[in-house]
């Protein structure tokens, strides 16, 4: 069978594969070496969907190389799929309710009514650091908020970039690299 079960809907879940493939700017050599699925079961995937429901060991293999949950996979619509693949998080409205209950420093909140857009792309992780360092002479004072999201910005298209770069045969360089650079920032250890 080629990683896919008897069941129906199999079709639907694969064109919203092959669409997350595409807009990852993936071909089929791409995606069958990052998902580690056979050639094949990719083909099928990508070409029209299989004629039958997709396993869910080969439907958690296409969400773990797409950085989705399978949960996400299956039940979110593609248009909240989509900007995940650039690194940008659907709009948490939660986390983003959040922060304007509790954003209490003035700085922070000219900032939130200036840049509604960039706040709505803030992850939940990010809400929290924000709302953590915004007490009175804090670091988000010290910083600036611009700056301070700026940098919450850049740490965000980082990973998004490595996780790409893993999913390639340059993985051991970025290991080398990141060891690398980790030997020089990271903490002291006492003796």
């Amino acid at each position: 069978m080629n990683g896919v079960s008897s069941g129906s809907g199999g079709a639907e879940l694969a064109n919203k594969i092959a669409r997350l493939v595409e807009e990852r700017g993936w071909n089929q050599e791409d995606f069958a070496r990052i998902s580690k699925l056979n050639r094949h079961t990719v083909r099928q995937i990508l070409h029209g969907g299989p004629k039958r429901r997709l396993r869910n060991a080969t439907v958690s293999q296409c969400a773990d190389a797409l950085g989705l949950t399978v949960s996400e996979l299956r039940n979110l619509p593609l248009e909240r799929l989509l900007p995940r693949m650039h690194g940008k998080p659907p709009a948490d409205e939660e986390a983003l309710k959040l922060l304007y209950e509790r954003a209490t420093l003035p700085d922070l909140l000219g900032w939130l009514d200036r840049n509604k857009d960039r706040a709505a792309d803030l992850r939940p992780e990010e809400v929290q650091e924000l709302l953590d360092m915004q007490g009175p002479a804090g670091p988000l004072e010290k910083l600036g908020v611009e700056n301070f999201v700026d940098l919450i910005e850049r740490r965000r298209h980082l990973v998004c970039q490595v996780r790409e770069i893993a999913g390639t045969e340059y993985v051991e360089l970025l290991e080398q690299l990141v060891g690398l650079i980790f030997e020089k920032v990271k903490p002291t250890r006492r003796a």
